[in-house]
């Protein structure tokens, strides 16, 4: 406990009314002084000061008992405490069972304990549901979700004039449907579980369309179970051979091909029969942790944006409830992870320059230049003898490259718009701390892999003259033909947005569409490992002990 904080738990309760009421009140102002004993932490001292002054200014009147027993409004807070799994979060957080087995208590010092463990289990269970169990740069350092912090005084504040105690509760959830709908699918998934959930289908060659083979019914089975083959379209129900990998079931694999963001050609080959044998508890676990990062969001993220999910591979353009258009991307290399974050796009340039990156220019362009001291001018590149404003063109055969090092290279390198440009025709900026962008590229094939992380941090856009299109929609003089004009122009040409467009780039591994499909995707940065690893661990709350 630091010297501040206890200090200010001494005053706080060296003002404590000498006289109370009675013994439930004499009771409760020990069991708060208790509490403040068992504070481990900072955050505990300050949850515990600001629940002594609610109580204070109510004269040590309880919230949830009488001197008879807990009211009835103390079991219903003990049931939705006792419910926290169902948001994927656990109820030994809040003392769901401390508080379960004090519910029929009598004694005036259970009662206060009652009373106690309720108000910080009911501030605790707001506040992770508000604004998520963890801080996201602490599982990840590139993570930086700015989340709303939830006032715990205000909760306990609030919830003493609310009526209706779980639409109380529910008010600090995430108030969107992506939330409810991947929580409504992580019950069918623990109901699965509690089934017995799959077993492996067994190892073979690549299956194909129109093939014969006993791992067939195991599949069919599976995909029946995962909603992907109706009843309605297995050809085994009405006489089909069924262990024949028939055009229904191929139709079914492609579907779930799609919602686990592998390649949709409608063979079982080695990627596609791993993700079908991830045991349940996989996919559970990453919901839990998805529920967990929808809960870092802000419920509103715009009324027109653009949502990028670096799992998905995948950029949308938002507008109201609707997605009203989407395209491919190309992320970070897992060495190179793209942040994430949220901005505002304020501009976009057309032909853009390419500032080549130090890092880039001393690690991958270095060697090539000395191997060809034509290669920059062969590629349309410009060297500078700095990155100040007032540097000057070098010319590239007055180094002497043979004794160049990584470690002497501080020339700037500028690659001129073109074709070439390793940026293609557009790039749209939202100004940020760690110089990411969206962008186009001359490197079209490899939108074509359904794993697209190749880049060194910026991401990618396979559609970029209809997303620039969209993006200046509202901007006056820009049509569609206009943009194709000035793109022709070779120009370099900066073009202002009349209003900010929000950005948010995202990293979900688990999500449920409005048509109620469930979608997984690879932890391609490994995010998920460090936040189940902050998330699922044992956590110590000694005041709720």
């Amino acid at each position: 406990m630091s010297k501040r904080f206890s200090w200010l738990l001494f005053l706080l309760l060296l003002v404590t009314p000498p006289a109370l009421a009675g013994p439930l009140e004499d009771a409760l102002a020990a069991r708060l002084q208790l509490a403040a004993g068992n504070a481990a932490t900072e955050d505990d001292t300050q949850t515990i000061i600001v629940l002594e002054g609610f109580y204070r200014s109510r004269q040590m009147g309880p919230l949830w008992v009488t001197e008879a027993g807990a009211s009835a409004r103390a079991k219903e807070l003990s049931r939705l405490l006792s419910a926290a799994d169902l948001d994927a979060l656990d109820p030994d957080d809040y003392g769901a069972v401390a508080i379960d087995a004090l519910l029929g208590a009598t004694r005036a010092d259970f009662l206060a304990d009652l009373e106690v463990r309720l108000s910080l289990g009911l501030m605790q269970f707001a506040a992770d549901l508000g604004q998520g169990r963890i801080t996201p740069h602490i599982s990840d350092p590139k993570l930086f979700d700015f989340r709303e912090d939830i006032d715990k005084a205000q909760v306990i504040a609030a919830v003493a004039q609310a009526e209706d105690l779980a639409a109380f509760v529910h008010g600090y959830r995430p108030q969107t449907p992506r939330y409810d709908r991947l929580k409504a699918a992580l019950a069918r998934y623990r109901a699965m579980a509690a089934d017995g959930g799959w077993q492996p289908i067994p190892e073979g060659p690549t299956l194909k369309p129109d093939m014969t083979d006993a791992r067939v019914a195991s599949l069919r089975a599976r995909l029946k179970l995962w909603g992907d083959l109706a009843d309605a379209d297995d050809r085994a129900l009405t006489g089909g051979d069924p262990g024949l990998y028939d055009d229904a079931m191929v139709d079914a694999v492609k579907a779930m091909q799609y919602r686990l963001g592998l390649d949709t050609d409608g063979a079982i080959g080695p990627k596609t029969l791993a993700a079908l044998n991830l045991p349940v508890e996989a996919r559970i676990e990453q919901m839990i942790l998805n529920l967990e990062r929808r809960r870092w969001m802000p419920d509103d993220l715009g009324q027109r944006y653009v949502f990028v999910n670096l799992a998905d591979f995948e950029l949308k353009v938002v507008d109201g409830p609707k997605t009203i258009w989407d395209t491919r991307v190309v992320v970070g290399k897992p060495y190179h992870k793209t942040p994430v974050f949220s901005h505002k796009m304020t501009y976009l340039e057309l032909n853009p320059y390419w500032n080549v990156p130090p890092s880039i220019a001393r690690n991958e362009l270095l060697g090539k230049i000395q191997k060809d001291v034509n290669y920059l001018r062969d590629n349309n590149f410009t060297l500078f003898s700095d990155w100040s404003s007032k540097a000057s063109v070098v010319d590239p055969a007055s180094v002497d490259w043979g004794r160049m090092t990584k470690a002497k290279f501080s020339y700037k390198i500028r690659q001129g718009s073109g074709d070439g440009n390793a940026l293609g025709r557009v790039k749209f900026m939202f100004p940020n701390r760690f110089n990411v962008y969206l962008h186009d590229t001359p490197s079209k094939s490899l939108f074509a892999s359904a794993e697209r992380s190749f880049s060194h941090g910026c991401i990618r856009v396979q559609d970029p003259m209809t997303f620039a299109e969209i993006v200046l929609a509202g901007t006056k003089g820009w049509s569609r033909e206009k943009i194709d004009s000035t793109v022709e122009t070779s120009k370099r040409t900066v073009v202002s947005l009349s209003e900010p467009l929000p950005v948010h780039i995202s990293y979900l591994t688990a999500w449920v569409n409005k048509d109620g499909s469930v979608n997984f995707r690879k932890d391609i940065y490994g995010r998920d490992a460090l936040l189940a690893e902050a998330l699922l661990g044992p956590r110590a709350i000694p005041i709720l002990r």
